[in-house]
């Protein structure tokens, strides 16, 4: 009877079935017991978006000595700030994460300066910052204060009619300064026509698009500061003269450039590239796609970048100079001479054609250890403004010229992934084509699917 009901049907489903359970119960267990002792996980989106960035794990995995993220919350909003920090610390062993609250441990969260819920402290080596928030920009900005310690100050010059950095306006840099904080820089601004001299206290210095002409002491003081170990971004408009705003030439600025190996030719750049046309550009915005290997744009290769009334360079090395260039206009571009009519004959023979190369990178040598100069020249000045800083890649190059100015190699990468904007930009033309296949050519073919369905079986 027993040997019978063992070999009934029934019972080897029976079997079979609670084999399988098994089976997937300890595929289960050994699933759950993997994760929890090694997390990992994937990020599906298309940039990435829910990673951290390149930025922050060159920081977090070259750290030299142990680390602390200390986060303090009320215990039941732990949660708040944990997946974030689990990220930082499964990129080091060197880095760990405590999680304290302040309701249980007030002395600790006193000592620590802490005065309200969701605030986190970095600690590297005996240093310690807090961070700005609950971010990646946040926390990665305190690791960067910890590890470089000293305070970094870019000055940006005033009185020559550029780019204020406090403005908020279309032509103002104060994105650019915001961005330049995420990287723990501070910024100023410096009126060189007060007193001819850079202020020690500056790590670099910017000359974003001046419209008046720099006097020859001003000139000297940039001179004598990067000739002697300074670090300094030109951002240089063609000498337009159409309108009231006319832009003077700068001749003793850009003599100085010349010197150093970089001159700044009197064009503008004007750019029939078609990809301007599906983001709204005109032909006064010179797009660039592909960059060289300097490492301010190596990172960029997937990056586009738009300079509006851009002017070419042409570079050479010299004997105390080393000049690299950073990247040029597109093959559909050209460069005009002629800076006093809105009318562009773009038959015109004397016409320079591209690509044009658009913005170089150099060092000084002075002869003296640890004093070499830096300098970038770019051939425009608006596409670091706030009109223009958050197209693209725009803002990544900006900060990425500051870094390498500052010696923080280390910290060029492409930023915090911001959300994508996946909305298709179509010309008139494009859409038109859309709308006729949707509302006409679609419908046509089921309809004659149809037709054709019906008469074969009748």
């Amino acid at each position: 009877m027993a040997s019978q009901w063992l070999k009934a049907r029934q019972t080897k489903y029976a079997a079979y079935a609670t084999t399988y359970v098994l089976v997937i119960l300890a595929i289960v267990v050994v699933a759950n017991f993997l994760a929890n002792r090694y997390e990992k996980s994937y990020d599906a989106t298309s940039n990435k978006r829910y990673s951290l960035s390149d930025e922050t794990k060159k920081i977090v995995q070259g750290l030299k000595q142990p680390a602390t993220i200390t986060y303090f919350n009320q215990s039941l909003r732990f949660k708040e700030g944990k997946d974030l920090l689990d990220e930082y610390a499964s990129l080091s062993p060197k880095l760990k994460v405590k999680y304290v609250d302040p309701d249980k441990d007030p002395e600790l969260a006193r000592a620590a300066g802490i005065r309200t819920y969701g605030t986190a402290t970095v600690q590297v080596g005996d240093h310690t910052e807090t961070a700005a928030d609950i971010t990646e920009e946040g926390i990665t900005g305190a690791f960067i204060r910890d590890i470089k310690g000293n305070t970094r100050t870019v000055c940006f010059l005033a009185g020559s009619g550029e780019h204020p950095i406090d403005d908020s306006s279309r032509d103002g840099e104060s994105r650019l300064k915001d961005l330049l904080a995420k990287d723990s820089y501070q910024t100023q601004s410096i009126d060189l026509v007060q007193k001819a001299e850079v202020p020690a206290d500056c790590t670099a210095i910017v000359i974003a698009g001046p419209t008046h002409n720099y006097e020859q002491p001003e000139v000297d003081a940039i001179k004598t500061y990067v000739e002697n170990g300074g670090r300094a971004l030109f951002m240089l408009d063609p000498p337009l003269s159409m309108g009231p705003s006319a832009i003077a030439d700068n001749d003793a600025l850009t003599s100085l450039l010349a010197s150093w190996g970089v001159t700044v030719d009197k064009d503008l750049i004007l750019d029939l590239n078609p990809i301007g046309q599906i983001y709204g550009f005109g032909g006064q915005v010179a797009l660039v796609s592909s960059y060289g290997t300097q490492p301010i744009v190596a990172d960029m290769k997937s990056s586009l970048t738009g300079f509006p009334l851009a002017r070419s360079l042409t570079f050479k090395t010299t004997d105390k100079s080393t000049v690299e260039k950073l990247f040029d206009t597109s093959e559909s571009s050209f460069a005009t001479t002629n800076l006093s009519s809105p009318k562009i004959n773009t038959k015109d023979p004397n016409n320079k054609r591209g690509p044009l190369t658009l913005a170089v990178a150099g060092s000084y040598n002075a002869g003296k250890a640890n004093a070499q100069g830096r300098f970038v020249v770019v051939g425009s000045s608006a596409w670091s403004s706030n009109s223009f800083i958050n197209f693209n890649g725009n803002g990544d190059l900006a900060t990425n010229a500051i870094n390498w100015l500052c010696s923080d190699e280390d910290l060029i990468s492409i930023k915090p992934r911001a959300p994508e904007d996946r909305r298709i930009t179509m010309t008139r033309g494009q859409l038109n084509i859309v709308r006729i296949v949707s509302q006409f050519v679609l419908p046509l073919i089921v309809i004659i699917a149809g037709i054709m369905v019906w008469w074969k079986r009748r």
